[in-house]
């Protein structure tokens, strides 16, 4: 009788196993590249265009993507990659600068023909090419290149052109190296989302992998192996990250974490009561919630230069993070919501995940701290945070809850901060919120936030001459916070947060609108 074998079940690899990986070569999307891939479900990482043969085969990626650049590919100095990287046999696509030096790397040339293209060109396809599968022949792409290939590699096939210029795409399927002009990640390229998908599925053959669900699937493993049986602890701030954070580690571990959660009397509206009702309440997190409002304001009394005050609400905080730290005993684990962008901002072009800046979403800790870090967001960027909360039941107005600075109200009132102060700032914001989510504008705006000049001006209320302060709105419109526009509000929203800040809030008789960008402004007044 003849034993019959079973096959084991051979586990898939986990999207984070099995990347995209996007070589940076100095280009101002690079990032947008990244994050555009993972919106088609396909983990993507960024690295140094010095990355070598041997480190991406270590990666065993489904795919590179070579990303645009300032430079012009044959000027001394320019951004290059190893040329044995086009011999891994990875589908490669090479975007703007990538498609240039791809060209120029593989025997084709590259000249500056006296025709720019900056802005919305049209391009019309050629053949039945890979990359525009399923696509209009005719469509608007981005333009954004001074040099252009005039001459294709040998064996790679035109597959585009724009009536300035002719080799927009190519593509050489038995190499698997693909190369277009145009920016395909950016919005003003309508079908450019369309174009990245036929490179990942149909080319790449990478699988949409990468959801929520799974991030969380391979998260909880990763915490569970990482701290065993350890104790964890966790600062929430009452912001988005620290909280999805959290409820990661907790759903690995559970009792093991607990959340210290520090009121410094410089937050908005109820936030403390939220963070202590959500966590404590609805989540049933272990949770230890420090009122120190008197403690705080005790510390920045007299204080006016906004430097010092960010200084002062740290150093607090570190030192109340600290005590109730102590009283927990042997804690050994540091929970910390670095995020992917944190990453990539402090590697740089030359190292990008070789390097994670110090960002501690509990306002910067002592070097002497004995715990090991946790940084289960460490993979993600801003708006897949946001997507993981969601998919972990975190209420929709706190996953959506835009970005508010550690130092909170402290730094929005501009002077000292005192308790009459606060109290008038924080009533003016939640006007100022309760209205804009009314409007149902609130998720079209990256921040949105009253500001308190600790001036006083003449006003009439009544039969009365007033003497009392003004309100600044700002709200903003952003991708990442680099850059920023000022929000257009529409003039009954405006005229109505006016009236009710000017008529509810006792101490402020003028509102006005700030309407400066960023450059040269910045978002936040301090």
């Amino acid at each position: 009788m003849s034993a019959e074998v079973v096959r084991l079940p051979v586990r898939e690899p986990s999207p984070e196993e099995r990347p995209v990986l996007v070589v940076d070569l100095g280009g101002q999307y690079s990032q947008l590249i990244a994050r555009r891939v993972r919106e088609a479900r396909v983990f993507s990482e960024l690295v140094s265009h010095s990355v070598t043969p041997d480190e991406v085969r270590a990666r065993n990626p489904y795919a590179l993507i070579l990303s645009g650049g300032p430079a012009s590919v044959y000027a001394e100095g320019a951004p290059h990659v190893d040329p044995a990287l086009y011999e891994l046999g990875v589908p490669t696509l090479g975007i703007c600068y990538g498609m240039q030096l791809m060209a120029q790397d593989l025997g084709g040339r590259v000249d500056r023909t006296g025709v720019s293209e900056f802005g919305k060109a049209s391009l019309e396809t050629e053949g039945e090419g890979a990359l525009f599968a399923g696509l209009p022949a005719q469509q608007t792409v981005w333009m954004s290149h001074r040099d252009s290939v005039v001459a294709p590699p040998a064996g790679a096939r035109v597959v585009a052109g724009s009536p300035s210029t002719p080799i927009a795409a190519f593509e050489d399927p038995e190499r698997a190296l693909y190369g277009v002009q145009f920016h395909p990640e950016v919005v003003h390229t309508p079908y450019g989302q369309d174009v990245l998908k036929n490179f990942l599925y149909g080319i790449a053959a990478a699988p949409p992998a990468w959801t929520p669900a799974a991030v969380i699937e391979e998260q909880v493993e990763r915490i569970r192996a990482q701290v065993g049986s350890d104790r964890v602890l966790c600062g929430l701030s009452g912001g988005v990250d620290s909280a999805v954070a959290a409820l990661l580690v907790y759903k690995a571990v559970g009792e093991q974490l607990t959340c210290v959660f520090v009121d410094h009397g410089l937050m908005r509206e109820n936030e403390g009561e939220q963070v202590v009702e959500t966590f404590g309440g609805h989540f049933h997190v272990p949770l230890v919630a420090v009122q120190a409002q008197e403690r705080f304001l005790a510390r920045l009394a007299g204080i006016e230069e906004p430097e010092e005050k960010r200084m002062i609400v740290g150093e607090e905080f570190i030192r109340v993070f600290e005590e109730e730290a102590a009283k927990l005993g042997d804690v050994r684990w540091l929970v910390q919501g670095t995020l992917y962008s944190d990453v990539i901002e402090s590697g740089g072009t030359e190292g990008v995940a070789a390097k994670i800046k110090s960002h501690h979403n509990v306002g910067g800790l002592p070097a002497d701290m004995k715990m090991g870090l946790v940084e289960p967001l460490r993979l993600l960027f801003k708006d897949e945070v946001r997507r993981v909360g969601e998919e972990l039941g975190l209420p929709e107005r706190w996953v959506w809850r835009q970005p508010f600075p550690g130092p909170g109200l402290s730094i929005r009132i501009i002077g000292e901060v005192t308790p009459e102060r606060l109290e008038i700032l924080r009533a003016a914001d939640a006007i100022l919120q309760e209205e804009v989510r009314k409007a149902g504008l609130y998720r079209e705006l990256w921040q949105s936030f009253a500001v308190l000049p600790a001036i006083k001006s003449v006003g009439v209320q009544g039969d009365e001459r007033t003497y009392a302060y003004p309100i600044v709105i700002r709200a903003v419109t952003s991708e990442d916070a680099m850059t920023a526009d000022w929000a257009r509000l529409p003039y009954e929203l405006l005229d109505t947060i006016s009236s009710r800040i000017v008529n509810e809030i006792p101490g402020v008789n003028r509102v006005a609108l700030d309407i400066s960008s960023k450059p040269p402004s910045t978002i936040e007044w301090e």
